[in-house]
């Protein structure tokens, strides 16, 4: 029976494309589901011998770690370098997309605080 090695939801395509050459390189041989028309299948990298998990997991474990490593390096030279992504900046690129969503978090914030409001009257 096959087993999930791999998720690839929110995955960007890089660490996937990373991932899959990791367990080619390694004659790990697997299959890939997508998340299918409606998006609410399970995407994902599955080993068709469960024999392989130990090994494959050990290897995406080493890789993950590696990348998040690196990730945070460039993070903190972005930052001493005063070029990281804040939240003004995301405001500043999508200012209407922001106000949408706050006004429906205040209206969410609204209907659900009315009600305890008008119950004391």
């Amino acid at each position: 029976m096959a087993k999930m090695v791999f998720s690839l939801r929110n995955v960007p395509d890089d660490e996937a494309d990373a991932v899959r050459a990791l367990l080619s390189a390694n004659q790990i041989d697997f299959y890939e589901t997508g998340a299918g028309s409606w998006g609410i299948s399970a995407p994902g990298l599955w080993l068709r011998d469960t024999g392989d998990y130990q090994q494959a997991r050990a290897l995406i474990d080493a890789y993950e770690s590696e990348r998040g490593e690196q990730e945070r390096a460039l993070y903190r030279k972005m930052k001493a370098e005063g070029r990281h992504r804040t939240l003004v900046d995301a405001v500043k690129e999508q200012p209407v997309q922001f106000l949408l969503y706050l006004a429906f978090a205040l209206f969410i914030l609204y209907v659900s605080i009315v009600p305890f409001f008008e119950f004391g009257k």
